[in-house]
């Protein structure tokens, strides 16, 4: 079991958790139920924040989202944050509160860093948009180069071992007790070494793209 959760598990933990945790967060926030509205009282809700969004349309081709979808979706997101942008501080808060039994905020840190497409300090709705249908609705390839940005935290192109570390720690810091005590201390060190000993082929000290898709997929 421990061998099949290195070699399968440890390269789609990202995912699952990202799935499983914006499921939770569009319920928070009044983004799961999929109403009608008209498309003239989505027209004035656009006018009313200071940070207006692309044109449905766009989004509608940049996603795998309908109008109907998107028109919801951004209702839920105005009401929750009115100036259409949420910092990190409030995604943090938001986040942590799926964890009481642990510390979610360096993980919310390294999530909210993948969501914010331009590294402007906040997630505006095309952001929230764009990577939600991925995390959702993308292809097998589309979220692991999803969860390839998640793990390149300084976002040069590579997975160093340093990296997936800090990752693996902000996910035990994360469950809390529902890992510790069970997991030892080392445990993190021994999933990143075991990690790069599937991950990367060349033997360099980091993983590319290109080695991190190819390995995913021929063990999914």
């Amino acid at each position: 079991m421990s061998v099949r959760w290195e070699t399968e598990g440890l390269q789609t933990v990202g995912i699952v958790c990202l799935v499983i945790m914006f499921l939770k967060l569009m319920h928070l926030l009044g983004l799961i139920d999929i109403t009608e509205t008209d498309s003239s009282d989505s027209d004035l809700e656009l006018s009313t924040v200071r940070h207006q969004p692309e044109g449905l349309e766009q989004l509608q081709a940049q996603t795998k989202f309908t109008k109907k979808e998107l028109q919801s979706l951004y209702r839920g997101f105005k009401n929750e944050c009115p100036s259409g942008l949420v910092d990190e501080e409030t995604f943090k808060t938001i986040y942590s509160q799926f964890f009481p039994q642990g510390d979610a905020t360096t993980y919310a840190h390294f999530l909210f860093n993948a969501f914010d497409l331009d590294r402007n300090g906040s997630i505006r709705f095309e952001d929230f948009v764009i990577g939600l249908s991925v995390l959702l609705r993308g292809s097998v390839t589309e979220k692991l180069n999803w969860a390839f940005n998640l793990y390149d935290i300084n976002k040069d192109g590579y997975i160093t071992k340093e990296e997936m570390l800090l990752i693996m720690k902000s996910i035990y810091d994360m469950m809390g007790r529902y890992t510790y005590p069970c997991v030892r201390d080392e445990a993190p060190s021994e999933h990143v070494e075991k990690f790069f000993q599937k991950m990367d082929r060349n033997r360099d000290g980091v993983v590319t793209i290109e080695e991190f898709i190819e390995t995913c997929q021929k063990v999914s």
